[in-house]
């Protein structure tokens, strides 16, 4: 039952969020004419901003669920065999299909919202910009999840990362660090099954994340150990 709620809230994610980002661009450049503007600009990171906070907590509130696979994949790589498994073909199949359905959608009510992220640069330099982006949010979030500060925090930091990140390489490969979404645009466009796509927009940001979890686990092993040295002192001292 706990399976069955994940797909369904990653689904209904995924679809929320290529349908809220395509959203809030219609209304800064089309609805309200500020495009290009400082205006706008601002308009759009702090739309984004709120946008992120309330997928923080609808993700809190569905115990788990994702927009990202990228996300669930580094909490699977982490954890049991049989959460990898159930990520791979269960949670991430789930979110490219939310994110398709979002974007299919979106076209068909808003013709004008353009064709989604585009690799502008060869596909070496298109793969090495998505990776250490990924790289970066990947090592970021980490941190956070097993850091110390509340959601309020935890969230906000998060936010202004990816807004960050998404700014610098935009004008390269959309700076989308999410495949799923990324995939919902190359579906609509039928370019989804070219070597581009897969080279820039899924084997680097998954390789990426990959070493990103394995260097957090390698920073993070002298501190384990020396909670586990001062445990025993602690027993000793009581005794």
């Amino acid at each position: 039952m706990d399976e069955f709620r994940l797909i369904i809230s990653d689904l209904v994610m995924s679809f929320m969020w290529v349908c809220s980002g395509a959203l809030i661009k219609i209304l800064v450049y089309h609805v309200l004419g500020w495009g290009f503007q400082a205006k706008g600009e601002a308009l759009k990171v702090s739309l984004y901003v709120v946008v992120m906070f309330f997928f923080a907590w609808f993700g809190k509130v569905s115990r788990g669920g994702s927009y990202n696979p990228l996300s669930v994949l580094s909490q699977a790589l982490s954890g049991r065999f049989s959460d990898f498994v159930f990520t791979l073909f269960g949670r991430i199949p789930a979110q490219v299909i939310g994110s398709i359905i979002g974007v299919r959608l979106i076209i068909a009510t808003f013709p004008e919202v353009g064709k989604g992220p585009r690799l502008n640069v060869d596909i070496h330099h298109g793969a090495l910009v998505e990776g250490l982006l990924t790289l970066s949010i990947v090592m970021i979030s980490q941190f956070l999840r097993n850091g110390h500060n509340g959601f309020f925090m935890k969230t906000w930091i998060s936010s202004l990362s990816k807004l960050s990140l998404h700014i610098l390489g935009s004008d390269l490969t959309g700076g989308c660090m999410n495949p799923a979404s990324v995939f919902g645009w190359a579906f609509a466009r039928g370019d989804h099954i070219t070597k581009e796509h897969w080279f820039v927009y899924w084997l680097a940001p998954v390789e990426a994340t990959l070493l990103g979890v394995w260097i957090f686990s390698l920073l993070s092993k002298p501190q384990k150990q020396k909670r586990q040295e001062k445990q025993p002192d602690k027993t000793i001292k009581a005794d």
